[in-house]
């Protein structure tokens, strides 16, 4: 039978560790400003989180643990990821004059290079194997079974609700961005946030 008191405490413990400003969250906002591609990109953050907190629940967070070189490889190169997407950044800001108007969007890269940059976001950053699979996976298995699976869902429904409500929604705030310097803030903000991320990434933080 259905737990839905452990289903909701899935649901708030992983909404409380997704919803924060990050490189993952910046970069869902700024394609769903776009309206383009908002599905792929969403499904692919819902995906990543799905699957590694179901492998946290049937305890391969414990082997990575016990082989923290992983993590290590994950750090630097996320950084390294981190700090290159965060030039791009700070390169639009100060070379863009983009605004939406008339339909008409700030060019995006192609599908599969946005894919590509998504699933960087995804996998090279690893706070999201400590966020999921450590954390989550250790907490699930606290409830024993079958809670570990209830509480599994509410986390997975809590990714779920937020990234496809971050993706969609974000196009609320598409008024604001038919201004120019609205997008030179966005861009200025998301790079700040990237170094700051892979700064914290290089000093093992």
């Amino acid at each position: 039978m259905l737990d839905f008191s452990v289903l909701i405490s899935g649901l708030l413990t992983g909404l409380s560790l997704i919803i924060a400003i990050g490189a993952q969250n910046a970069y869902v906002l700024k394609i769903g400003l776009h309206k383009k591609y908002v599905f792929p990109v969403c499904t692919i953050c819902f995906l990543g989180d799905f699957l590694l907190i179901w492998c946290g629940v049937f305890g391969i967070g414990a082997i990575v643990q016990k082989f923290p070189i992983f993590l290590d490889i994950f750090r630097y190169g996320g950084a390294a990821f981190l700090f290159i997407y965060g030039l791009l950044s700070l390169k639009s800001f100060f070379k863009s004059s983009g605004s939406l108007v008339a339909g008409n969007t700030v060019s995006l890269p192609s599908l599969s290079k946005v894919l590509l940059t998504c699933l960087g976001f995804t996998f090279l950053n690893p706070h999201v194997y400590l966020d999921t699979m450590i954390l989550l996976g250790s907490i699930a298995s606290a409830y024993g079974d079958p809670g570990k699976y209830f509480f599994s869902m509410g986390a997975c429904l809590g990714s779920f609700l937020w990234f496809y409500s971050l993706g969609y929604g974000a196009r609320l705030l598409r008024p604001i961005f038919r201004r120019p310097i609205a997008w030179k803030v966005l861009d200025l903000l998301i790079a700040v946030v990237m170094f700051f991320i892979a700064g914290t990434l290089m000093l093992g933080q």
